[in-house]
């Protein structure tokens, strides 16, 4: 039998403790879903593993096929730049593909709703409720269009409106879209931050959602999440899969 591709995921990584809890949180989900996969986590930066020392490690032990996934909800710097060039220099034995980022994707709408239901919302509550789609940030024109493009996506759900708000590099901030949300009427604000992982930019979103009536607890190891990141792998090992066939 073929053995699979291990997946390896890529984390950001943080100096800040809850960043690598979370990520190791999730990648236990994605475990328990798929009992028979071979996950490892990797991080660019701060936390250990590195990814460069996952990928030696690996080819250490003989294997051959790797499906890496940037654990990143756009298609920012990082995805583009930062990871492509660690793979780089992973050693020649390994055969990796990177998989798409996970964002955007039907589940991380489901996500998000979970999050604010949790946090005390109802279904009841969705078509008075105002939501601030509170994203990290990025100086990518193209990460930016993707957060606007999901916030309008989600308003035709049935919210009263739905806002993008940014924690750096690109404005409005998140308290200024809780105010556009109450001059616009909604009876509710609400705060949702589309992000993977507490840290820096997460607590500056809190701080911004001081004035709205909920917020949102982080993605972290939401069960959609999870399955965002198994369909991303199984996209990625297709043509593996398919070779192998052939």
């Amino acid at each position: 039998m073929h053995q699979q591709p291990v997946l390896l995921v890529i984390a950001h990584g943080s100096r800040d403790p809850r960043h690598a809890a979370t990520v190791h949180a999730l990648v236990r989900r994605v475990r328990s879903m798929r009992p028979g996969l071979r996950v490892e986590t990797g991080f660019l930066d701060f936390n250990v593993p590195s990814v460069h020392g996952v990928l030696e490690s690996l080819a250490a032990e003989g294997v051959r096929d790797v499906v890496s996934l940037p654990l990143l909800l756009t298609r920012a710097f990082h995805a583009k730049a930062d990871i492509p060039a660690v793979l780089r220099e992973a050693p020649s034995r390994l055969r990796i593909r990177q998989a798409e980022v996970l964002g955007p994707s039907p589940l991380l709408l489901d996500a998000l709703e979970r999050r604010l239901y949790e946090a005390g919302l109802t279904p009841a509550d969705k078509s008075s409720t105002g939501v601030v789609l509170a994203s990290a940030g990025s100086t990518d024109p193209e990460a930016i269009a993707v957060i606007a493009d999901i916030a309008r996506e989600w308003r035709h759900t049935g919210w009263c409106a739905v806002r993008p708000a940014f924690a750096s590099a690109s404005l409005p901030r998140t308290e200024d879209a809780v105010r556009e949300l109450r001059a616009l009427g909604c009876e509710k604000v609400a705060v949702a931050p589309y992000v993977l992982a507490p840290g820096f930019l997460p607590d500056r979103i809190a701080r911004g959602a001081a004035e709205a009536d909920v917020l949102a607890d982080v993605l972290g190891p939401a069960p959609e999440v999870a399955r965002v990141l198994l369909e991303r792998y199984d996209a990625a090992r297709t043509p593996v899969l398919a070779a192998v066939g052939a």
